[in-house]
C-alpha cells in the first residue's frame, strides 16, 4: 500500500509540474504542434489549430509553396503538349496500295478421275472438286507509314522504304481527315529518305530544327501512324544515343545508315517516316527503324542530313547526293592490330563480293585513290566509328572539292577530289 501511495504522489507531482512548465513554455509547445501538423494541412477543408495558422497570409504562402513544388513537372507536361499541338497538324499518314492477284475457287478435275468407276466411290469420285485460280486483280492496301509536310504546296518527307515502289499507289491522310493521292517526287540513293507530292495549297508545315545541337538525355517526341492504324500516335522518351551506325532492312533488302539518332521514344511499325521532335515542337529527326531484339530502341535520321535533300528537291526537282565512289571499312584499334595496319582509325578502301574498292570512272578513281588506301580525314575532320566516310561526304554538295588525307603504305599524302552526283540505284 505504501508503494501505491508513493506512485500516486509522484504522478500527481509530475502532472502539476507539467502544467507549470506548459504555462511557462506555452509558445514552445505551440510551435512544436504547428511543426508536426502543418505538413498535413491544406487550403480546402483543413481544421485550423489557431487563427494565426489559418490566416489568409499563411494560406497564400502554402499555396505558393505547392505551386513551386510541382511547377517543373507542370512546365514539362505543358511543353510536351504544346510541341505536339504545334507539329501534329503537319503530320500525315501514308497508305500503300497495289493491284494484287484476285484468287477465287474454280471447278477442277478430280485427281481420282482416272481410276476405274468401281474404285472412284472410295476416293470421292462423285464429289465436286475446286482449285484456286486467279481471276484478274484487285487493288489492296499492302502497307503504310508516316510523313510530315515541309511546304504549304504539298511536299512531304517520309522514308524511302515507305515510298520505294513506283508501281504502287500512295494515299496521304492529313490530320483533319482529308485524303490525297500522292506521287513519289524523289528518293535519296544514299539514305532512307523520300519526298512525296500532293496537289494542295495552304497546308500546315513543320518547323525544321537543328539536329547538330541535340544532346543525350534531352526529351524526344515521336508522332506517327502507329501500326498503320492509330494515326498521330504520340510517344515520349529521350535521346539515348548519337552517331549510331546501323544496318536497317527486311528480308528483301537492307541499307547501311550512318550517324543516326537513337531514342527510347516508342517507334512502332507505321511510325516510319514520321517526325522526331524536341520540346519546341521542331523536327530533329525522321523515324526510320527499330531494334527488333530489344525494347524501346529506335533510330531516326538527323534532320540536318535531310535538309540538303529537301533543298535539292526544291531547287532541282530531284535529290542530288555528293558521291566519292569507294567501298570502305571503318578501321578500329582491334582491326589495326589483327591486320598490322599503320593506323588505328580511318576508312580502309577495300572491295568485296558486292563490288570493287574504287568504282570505275568515279570521282575517287579520277583523283587517283587506290584500293588499300586508308582515308584519315575529310577537310580536316577525322574519320572514326562516330564519323564515317559516307557521313562526312554527305555534308558536301555535288561539285564541291574536298581534301582527303590518306595513309598509303605507311606514308601520308593529300588528294583533292571534286565530288560527283551519286548514280541512281
Amino acid at each position: 500500500m505504501a508503494n501505491k501511495k508513493l506512485i500516486t504522489i509522484i504522478g500527481a507531482f509530475l502532472v502539476v509540474s507539467g502544467l507549470l512548465v506548459s504555462q511557462a513554455n506555452a509558445g514552445f509547445f505551440e510551435d512544436l504542434w504547428k511543426g508536426l501538423t502543418s505538413p498535413f494541412l491544406n487550403n480546402a477543408g483543413s481544421t485550423s489549430v489557431d487563427s494565426k495558422l489559418s490566416s489568409p497570409e499563411n494560406e497564400k504562402e502554402t499555396k505558393n509553396a505547392d505551386i513551386s513544388l510541382y511547377k517543373p513537372a507542370g512546365d514539362y507536361e505543358n511543353a510536351v503538349v504544346a510541341a505536339v499541338k504545334k507539329a501534329s497538324p503537319a503530320v500525315v499518314a501514308i497508305t500503300i496500295s497495289k493491284n494484287v492477284p484476285k484468287i477465287e475457287s474454280c471447278p477442277g478435275q478430280s485427281p481420282f478421275g482416272n481410276l476405274p468407276p468401281e474404285f472412284q466411290q472410295f476416293f470421292g469420285g462423285g464429289m465436286d472438286f475446286s482449285v484456286p485460280c486467279q481471276k484478274g486483280t484487285e487493288l489492296k492496301e499492302v502497307g503504310g507509314g508516316s510523313g510530315f509536310i515541309i511546304s504549304s504546296d504539298g511536299l512531304i518527307v517520309t522514308n524511302k522504304h515507305v515510298a520505294s515502289d513506283k508501281t504502287a499507289q500512295y494515299t496521304v491522310f492529313t490530320s483533319d481527315g482529308k485524303k490525297y493521292p500522292a506521287t513519289i517526287l524523289a528518293q535519296d540513293p544514299s539514305q532512307d529518305l523520300a519526298i512525296l507530292k500532293i496537289k494542295e495549297s495552304g497546308l500546315p508545315m513543320v518547323v525544321l530544327g537543328n539536329s547538330s545541337s541535340i544532346e543525350l538525355g534531352q526529351t524526344a517526341i515521336a508522332i506517327g501512324n502507329a501500326l498503320g492504324e492509330f494515326r498521330n500516335t504520340v510517344s515520349v522518351g529521350v535521346i539515348s544515343g548519337l552517331a549510331r551506325n546501323i544496318v536497317a532492312g527486311d528480308m528483301i533488302s537492307s541499307e547501311n545508315l550512318d550517324g543516326v539518332i537513337q531514342t527510347d521514344a516508342a517507334i512502332n511499325p507505321g511510325n516510319s517516316g514520321g517526325p522526331l521532335l524536341n520540346l519546341r515542337g521542331e523536327v530533329i529527326g525522321i523515324n526510320t527503324a527499330v531494334a527488333n531484339n530489344a525494347q524501346n530502341i529506335g533510330f531516326a535520321i538527323p534532320i540536318n542530313r535531310a535538309k540538303k535533300a529537301i533543298n535539292s528537291v526544291k531547287s532541282s526537282g530531284e535529290i542530288q547526293t555528293a558521291y566519292l565512289g569507294v567501298r570502305n571499312i571503318i578501321v578500329t584499334e582491334e582491326m589495326a592490330k589483327k591486320q598490322n595496319l599503320p593506323v588505328d582509325y580511318g576508312a580502309l578502301i577495300r572491295g568485296g563480293e558486292d563490288g570493287p574498292a574504287v568504282q570505275p570512272d568515279s570521282p575517287a578513281s579520277k583523283a587517283g585513290i587506290l584500293a588499300e588506301d586508308i582515308i584519315l580525314s575529310v577537310n580536316g575532320k577525322k574519320i572514326d566509328k562516330d564519323n564515317s566516310l559516307s557521313a562526312l561526304i554527305s555534308e558536301y554538295n555535288v561539285g564541291e572539292t574536298v581534301t582527303l588525307k590518306i595513309n598509303r603504305a605507311g606514308k601520308e599524302i593529300e588528294i583533292k577530289v571534286t565530288l560527283g552526283k551519286r548514280p541512281t540505284q
